[in-house]
């Protein structure tokens, strides 16, 4: 996360988001991403498109508020990633 120049990327409890009104396209995260699942809108998989609105529902009630590291982590991720099984 602190390669992001604009701070857009927020914590919740098992997933990091980006919101996508205040990021700026820089790429910066893409390289160093763990799980490699950082992707422009219009080069998101098939597979990962689902992810889309998810990325959406965690910003729904949140907004913009405009950097996440003064914001801190949440304490919620939207139903669809709290619902995933662990992983080992």
């Amino acid at each position: 996360m602190d390669e992001c120049p604009v701070d857009c990327i927020y914590e919740g409890v098992r997933s990091l988001y980006i919101n996508p009104d205040e990021c700026v396209d820089c790429g910066a995260c893409e390289s160093v991403c763990p799980t490699q699942a950082i992707f422009y809108e219009d080069d998101l998989p098939a597979e990962w498109a689902d992810y889309a609105a998810i990325n959406r529902d965690f910003f729904a009630d949140l907004g913009s508020p405009g950097g996440a590291s003064a914001l801190g982590p949440q304490n919620f991720d939207p139903p669809a990633v709290a619902a995933l099984p662990p992983q080992a």
